[in-house]
């Protein structure tokens, strides 16, 4: 197993946070199979801009490290930073952004998540190889080298910027497919429901206990990359569709945001967000936190329900309100009163309306029957008025047959 030795920048910014984050990038070490052995804390008012940690430490732990192990920075390096860095230490140097893209290679699965981590690993890669060429050789030995792999640092700067529109014009196919499938869940007027959350919050298990359908669940980062839909039964005969996502981190690489968002298009397009939060993580607000940061940046604006997951693990019980629900995806705690907080959210969003269908149409008057709470019915010499209570989804589908008053 590869030896790493992980290192972090400490400045009175990331003073409070900086052992939370060193945890997690360890974490992230161990799930690319990496041994880590030790760990170094450097405190500066700010970044070195050539060496990040100045270069009297980078030559420090240099002398330090043990034969055939790697460095691993918590932090995103410029390419300069990265190429001075491996100089002076004698060693491969990675950052926290090609980790993290090196994991995603690893989970990758399907033919599109496959695309997606290439596509981030080589708009990652382009400016390092214009930097320095083959000193990025150093880089070789399966670590951080997953996907594209060390043949494609050898490949010129015009072959990589082709190989990257050819993937981003697949994505886009990919895409178009995706937004037809968006079209027809629409035409059925049924909300969708996403879950986003903090990666290994247990989006996936619950998105198996909810739904009763077979989901790849792991504990492990990053297990889902590629969205999962399903349909999701609340009550008196009411559903919605239940989608899951790639899980969030802190400082998520904006070349990953960039590749999956496609993926992350079923967030935006989402009526309702489910933000599945780990209830027995101990940094449970940063994790909050950082989500909230990155559906900011992608833009979500809809409207959130916290989901503490995991309450069978805390003493503490989470009160229950129309905005947030605690929950147990393990042992099935409190998910009829998830669907009682999210049936309710939908009941309160709707509203009663009248509608006309021409008699030659009442394949719609039958579809809303279904659909919605038809409070009145009244044939007339036009067609059939039907005064119903409907969601806004349903709203939106049937506005071309409303009576407007």
């Amino acid at each position: 197993m590869t030896k790493a030795c992980l290192v972090a920048l400490q400045t009175r910014q990331t003073d409070w946070q900086i052992q939370e984050s060193l945890e997690e990038l360890a974490e992230l070490a161990t799930d690319a199979g990496l041994e880590v052995i030790d760990t170094f804390i450097q405190k500066r008012d700010r970044p070195a801009p050539g060496t990040f940690i100045g270069k009297g430490k980078a030559i420090e732990i240099g002398k330090l490290l043990e034969e055939d192990s790697i460095v691993i920075f918590d932090d995103e390096l410029t390419p300069a930073q990265q190429g001075n860095l491996s100089d002076l230490m004698d060693a491969p140097v990675l950052d926290r952004t090609q980790l993290i893209l090196d994991i995603f290679a690893s989970r990758a699965q399907s033919a599109e998540g496959k695309l997606q981590v290439e596509l981030a690993q080589l708009k990652y890669l382009l400016p390092r190889l214009v930097g320095h060429g083959q000193a990025l050789s150093r880089l070789g030995g399966g670590i951080g080298t997953r996907g594209p792999g060390e043949t494609k640092l050898e490949t010129d700067r015009r072959r990589i910027r082709g190989r990257i529109a050819d993937l981003e014009n697949e994505l886009e196919k990919i895409e178009k497919v995706r937004a037809i499938h968006r079209t027809g869940r629409r035409r059925q007027a049924t909300p969708l429901v996403s879950l986003v959350g903090y990666t290994n919050a247990g989006k996936s298990s619950l998105l198996a206990r909810l739904t009763g359908e077979k989901v790849y669940v792991a504990d492990q980062l990053f297990a889902t990359l590629d969205p999962t839909i399903r349909r999701w039964e609340l009550k008196d005969n009411n559903w919605v569709y239940l989608t899951d996502t790639v899980g969030f981190i802190r400082r998520l690489p904006h070349t990953l945001i960039a590749a999956f968002r496609a993926t992350l298009e079923e967030v935006l397009q989402a009526d309702l967000l489910l933000h599945i939060i780990d209830a027995s993580h101990p940094q449970m607000a940063e994790q909050k936190e950082a989500v909230e940061k990155v559906l900011q940046e992608i833009g979500a604006t809809q409207d959130i329900i916290c989901v503490y997951n995991k309450i069978d693990k805390v003493a503490e019980p989470v009160v229950v309100t129309k905005d947030s629900v605690g929950v147990s995806a393990l042992t099935g705690q409190n998910l009829d009163l998830l669907a009682e907080v999210v049936f309710e959210y939908f009941n309160r969003k709707s509203s009663v309306r009248q509608y006309l269908f021409p008699f030659d149409q009442l394949a719609k008057a039958s579809f809303l029957r279904e659909k919605a709470e038809v409070t009145n019915e009244e044939y007339t010499q036009d067609g059939v008025v039907l005064t119903v209570r409907v969601n806004p989804e349903i709203a939106k589908y049937l506005i071309n047959w409303e009576i407007i008053r």
